[in-house]
């Protein structure tokens, strides 16, 4: 029997979560629907046509990330792959009056640092848990924050 780990199967229901097969992972219903009860979002910045949590959207297609957010209230669940700095960064510079992100809490990434970490305008939450995406059976195998920046800083 070998014993190369290249060899050892993998639970499917945990595979794509630790390959980039894809970086679009759905807000779970109930836990957007508190989050906008307390912040009352309008435009939705990351979706598709068929995961959108508002009524305003930009899909992939339309590059919610090249949009202009100055003054929006924005949800963004942005793409977990190799472009989720610049997302984060555009959450923190792109001007929203406000931006509530659900985000992978990778407190050791440079986006994280550059972006959040001691940033005025961030409030971290740390998500209790974890959170089961989209229509996956079972929970994320990496914690979940929101991280919310205010045009003049949390109240």
């Amino acid at each position: 029997m070998s014993t190369d780990t290249k060899d050892r199967p993998r639970k499917k229901s945990h595979a794509v979560h630790f390959s980039s097969a894809t970086d679009d992972w759905a807000t779970p219903q109930d836990f957007f629907d508190a989050v906008n009860a307390e912040f009352d979002l309008l435009w939705d910045v990351c979706a598709s046509h068929q995961n959108t949590k508002l009524p305003l959207y930009w899909t992939r297609e339309e590059d919610g990330l090249t949009a202009d957010w100055r003054g929006k209230r924005i949800w963004m669940n942005p793409p977990y792959g190799s472009e989720i700095g610049k997302w984060v960064a555009k959450a923190a510079t792109g001007g929203a009056a406000l931006c509530v992100c659900l985000l992978p809490a990778r407190t050791d990434t440079r986006w994280f640092h550059d972006h959040i970490y001691e940033n005025p305008r961030a409030e971290i939450r740390f998500v209790k848990g974890r959170l089961k995406f989209g229509n996956a059976k079972t929970s994320a195998p990496f914690p979940s924050m929101l991280v919310i920046f205010r045009s003049q800083g949390p109240a």
